[in-house]
């Protein structure tokens, strides 16, 4: 974990996007704002979901789509104004070489039906909803796992036949905060976290440091032995260890991990990188820079790193 936050607080955040204010040429720039942030987040978090496919036990047929419900906002009918869209469902990103590209998905297309389900006949709240997004993105994920398809209808084009690629299983969004997190099914980063405005691949680092806690089910290994700080901090270490092996899969250089602790800690020195639950920033990076040399040494020669094999535990399943 980056920072911590409260799982409450955090769909709190989820449910209310700031805006400029009620004029909706406001509206239209802070929705650009906030697209253009989650699709930065969902491109790294694609390639890191389906490169590290082959290693992940559980690894499930994905298309790359993230979707938008105006329930979630605080004001509903001014953001489907801005997205230009008539109902309550639209397409928030796209991750660059998925399924949902290659099918000529894009922001703010609207979305009329899931699997032949209509959008805007589940219940929804008036406002501030995140229920029924949470809902549809289940509904996208039980049909992929049923038969690796989903069909989705859209309101201009008609019905889409949408075939998923095998990825590690997680979801990749943007939250209210300056904080990133692992949810167990979920990254959430926010708005205001620095690493968005890192270089890709140092952002990518602080991606797979949280995706890590979720591949290594540490939210359940927590809830099992308690959070005592030692058993915090193992989960971690481990999961720094594992940014590397998931950078590597991914296409990306796994020493932006250590540049990206390096970039971090001095500045975040005085907060996150000294509680007990975590060690300080310089012994992360010490710790990192000697896993990215264990990385290297078992890499195949196509750059691949096999951790399902060849990274150590340190907490028990």
């Amino acid at each position: 974990m980056i920072r911590a936050a409260p799982a409450l607080a955090l769909l709190l955040a989820l449910a209310q996007p700031a805006l400029a204010g009620p004029r909706e040429e406001s509206a239209v720039a802070a929705l650009a704002t906030l697209q253009q942030s989650d699709a930065r987040l969902l491109a790294v978090g694609w390639r890191l979901a389906t490169g590290n496919a082959a290693y992940c036990s559980d690894a499930r047929p994905a298309i790359g789509l993230l979707l938008q419900d105006m329930a979630g906002y605080a004001e509903p009918e001014t953001m489907r104004k801005a997205a230009g869209i008539a109902g309550p469902i639209a397409v928030q990103a796209v991750a660059p070489g998925s399924p949902a590209e290659a099918a000529g998905l894009r922001a703010n297309d609207e979305i009329a039906a899931i699997d032949g389900t209509v959008v805007a006949a589940l219940p929804a709240a008036e406002e501030e909803d995140w229920r029924r997004l949470t809902r549809l993105h289940d509904a996208i994920d039980s049909s992929l796992a049923a038969d690796g398809k989903v069909l989705v209808t859209l309101s201009d084009r008609g019905e889409i036949a949408l075939k998923g690629v095998p990825a590690c299983p997680g979801r990749f969004e943007i939250i209210g905060g300056d904080g990133a997190a692992a949810e167990g099914k979920r990254v959430v980063i926010g708005r205001k976290f620095v690493g968005l405005s890192y270089p890709e691949d140092e952002f990518a680092a602080a991606i797979a440091h949280e995706f890590a806690h979720n591949l290594l089910r540490h939210r359940v290994w927590l809830d099992t032995h308690g959070r005592k700080w030692k058993n915090v901090r193992a989960t971690e270490r481990e999961a720094d260890r594992m940014m590397p092996w998931l950078l590597a899969n991914a296409g990306y250089d796994p020493a932006a991990a250590l540049r990206f602790m390096r970039r971090w800690g001095p500045n975040h020195g005085g907060g996150l990188f000294r509680k007990r639950t975590h060690e300080g920033w310089d012994e992360r990076a010490e710790t990192v820079e000697a896993e990215i040399a264990l990385v290297q040494a078992v890499r195949a020669p196509d750059g691949r790193a096999d951790w399902s094999r060849h990274f150590v535990r340190e907490v028990a399943e």
